[in-house]
């Protein structure tokens, strides 16, 4: 029997995900888990988590709001995880039986902020081996492609890791491993790559594989909010690798060991195919 693929993914999606690494999907989720994500989101800037970060460097104008973990603190993330479509859509766009919930991330840029979000890919940064590994990336507020997140198409099939390091650029790399390499400058190299991004309206999002190189300009809208909620799905090839120095976010007290499926109390399994 047909499985019916959740909203806003269909067979074309699903195609330029594997070959893009990253791919738009319209009208993914009804505009009531946009209205409840957004009161938290503003709840949350009121009185952030602990790994709370302000990235908008010392003397500049705006603000880059990061943190992290909303789901643990906000119910209305919390429902979001455990009960909109979005662990269906990971599922169906990672070709994954299950799906477990990894983190959240939230990033407000409101307006004036200069302040870039630097060239990267997730994977790196996270104690994950496995190749079911993607986020949805949610904007809570009309985003023009000229303010989005932008994407190297087919990045995630080059076969590359790249050094993390944080958002804040006056900070170092998280990691010194000499299986990364140092990051190009991806600007410079805009002849040599295909570059995508979109017009995004609420209810619409980006899923993309942790291993796409994005990246992100500020917000320098002198009214325009560009607050963006993203979620990170995994798939059942994901295992828990120990890896050298920070990772990010920096999450404890899991109680896994190398080799481990990552699924536990903290990252709970959210869908699977034998209970559909």
């Amino acid at each position: 029997m047909e499985t019916k693929l959740p909203p806003g993914v269909d067979d074309a999606a699903i195609a330029a995900f594997r070959r893009d690494g990253a791919v738009a999907l319209r009208g993914a989720f009804e505009l009531p888990w946009i209205e409840e994500l957004r009161e938290a989101v503003e709840a949350d800037k009121a009185d952030p988590g602990p790994m709370v970060r302000r990235n908008t460097p010392e003397g500049e104008a705006g603000d880059f709001f990061v943190d992290f973990q909303l789901w643990q603190r906000w119910s209305a993330c919390r429902r979001f995880v455990e009960e909109s479509p979005a662990a269906r859509i990971a599922a169906a766009m990672l070709g994954a039986r299950r799906i477990a919930f990894y983190h959240d991330h939230l990033l407000v840029k409101e307006p004036g902020t200069a302040a870039p979000t630097p060239w990267h890919h997730d994977q790196p940064y996270y104690p994950i081996d496995g190749d079911m590994i993607g986020s949805i990336w949610l904007p809570l507020d009309p985003v023009p492609a000229a303010a989005s997140v932008e994407y190297i198409a087919g990045s995630h099939r080059w076969g590359r890791r790249f050094r993390p390091r944080y958002f804040n650029v006056a900070q170092t790399a998280l990691v010194a491993d000499d299986g990364f390499e140092d990051l190009p400058d991806f600007d410079a190299e805009r002849d040599r790559h295909e570059f995508l991004s979109w017009d995004l309206e609420p209810g619409d999002c980006i899923f993309f594989h942790a291993l796409t190189v994005h990246g992100a300009p500020g917000n320098l809208s002198p009214v325009r909010r560009r607050r963006a909620w993203a979620t990170r799905w995994l798939g059942e090839d994901a295992r828990y690798a120990a890896r050298p120095g920070r990772v990010s976010p920096p999450l404890e007290g899991h109680g896994l060991e190398p080799g481990d499926a990552m699924v536990s109390e903290m990252f709970p399994l959210i869908w699977s195919a034998d209970a559909a």
